[in-house]
């Protein structure tokens, strides 16, 4: 067991980190549908705290961004940014990397916090996955995409070895901050192995040689 005491509270600009990188993607997929900019910011905030919205209702914590309007700044400033840079990028490439990094970051966070509140560890590898993956659900469903969780790549699975490295480490003993850095990148790289290399887990009913997605 993870004592909740043995953890302390995390540095609030790790979590603004977080919720930027998401803020990100959701401005980016504004832009992808040629969205104006009240509908960047929307998206941006949207996207950035819905995973960690999502954590605090279903543990009883108080919604973290309730009582901080850092969060909103932070969404408004990655709209404004992406309004002005997001012709000059490759939209879908850096959306997909953008969202491969917040994904394994803020899962990490999500645990922590989970962890940080007295919760089971499990449970708290289960809040690190809402955590990285409920934001970009909602940013799908907006823009009237598929999500990516309903195609057969490894998103969930790296959220997944996120958080449950980051776990697995600080109850080993392994300091705070370099049990996430460990976690972060483990997820980040099974994410990026998905995309680059396109590995996926086996699907049922899927023969092995009928190809991957």
């Amino acid at each position: 067991m993870i004592s909740p005491e043995s953890l302390p509270a995390l540095p609030p600009a790790l979590d603004y980190a977080g919720v930027t990188v998401f803020a990100l993607t959701g401005a980016l997929a504004a832009a992808r549908d040629r969205q104006d900019i009240v509908t960047f910011w929307f998206f941006a905030v949207v996207t950035g705290v819905g995973g960690g919205t999502l954590r605090d209702l279903l543990i009883g914590a108080p919604v973290f961004w309730i009582g901080d309007a850092t969060y909103l700044g932070i969404g408004l400033a990655a709209a404004a940014a992406v309004w002005f840079l997001a012709p000059h990028l490759e939209r879908r490439k850096t959306l997909i990397w953008l969202d491969a990094l917040g994904l394994a970051v803020y899962a990490v966070i999500g645990a922590a916090k989970a962890i940080s509140l007295g919760v089971d560890p499990l449970v708290a590898i289960a809040m690190g996955v809402l955590t990285a993956t409920f934001g970009g659900v909602i940013r799908d469903v907006l823009a009237g995409q598929p999500s990516a969780l309903l195609k057969r790549e490894i998103t969930i699975s790296a959220a997944l070895l996120a958080a449950a490295g980051f776990v697995a480490l600080a109850a080993f003993g392994v300091p705070p901050l370099w049990a996430g850095m460990a976690g972060a990148a483990a997820g980040f790289g099974l994410r990026a192995g998905a995309i680059h290399y396109g590995w996926a887990l086996p699907a049922f009913g899927v023969k092995r040689d009928q190809g991957k997605t």
